[in-house]
């Protein structure tokens, strides 16, 4: 995934969008499938770093857990955590990607779940957007 400087600042501006527009979001993060940070809007590096390792380890379980439903691909969608003191979002983007939220307690669960339904294919788009190489190679 090779993202231009435009692209990096549309994916920003839209995970700002969605943290202003669904109160007590806390973080928002874009990591690729590898546990790669592509873009986040209020989360500190180690944030993000810690979310990337639960994100692989979320995959995996739901991985498993699908392999008992007879037409499963295997592949987890959305997972939303209940925790004391808020709520961890984890929804897939496509074959690469994964959105994740941290949100306090009191958020709009559902709010937050069409917010990031509507945003995830926007995020596709920019995370398959073709490698552009330098002018002249």
């Amino acid at each position: 995934m090779n993202h231009s400087q435009s692209d990096q600042t549309i994916m920003d501006w839209m995970l700002k969008d969605l943290a202003d527009a669904v109160p007590r979001t806390r973080s928002v993060v874009v990591l690729s499938t590898d546990g790669v940070c592509i873009a986040q809007h209020n989360a500190v590096h180690d944030t993000a770093d810690r979310m990337a390792a639960a994100c692989a380890g979320l995959q995996g379980a739901a991985g498993a857990i699908a392999s008992e439903l007879p037409h499963s691909d295997g592949r987890m969608n959305l997972v939303a955590l209940d925790m004391s003191g808020g709520f961890f979002f984890l929804m897939s983007v496509g074959s690469s990607a994964f959105l994740a939220v941290l949100a306090e307690e009191g958020v709009d669960g559902v709010q937050m779940g069409l917010r990031m339904r509507d945003l995830v294919p926007r995020i596709e788009h920019l995370c398959a957007a073709p490698r552009q190489e330098p002018f002249g190679r």
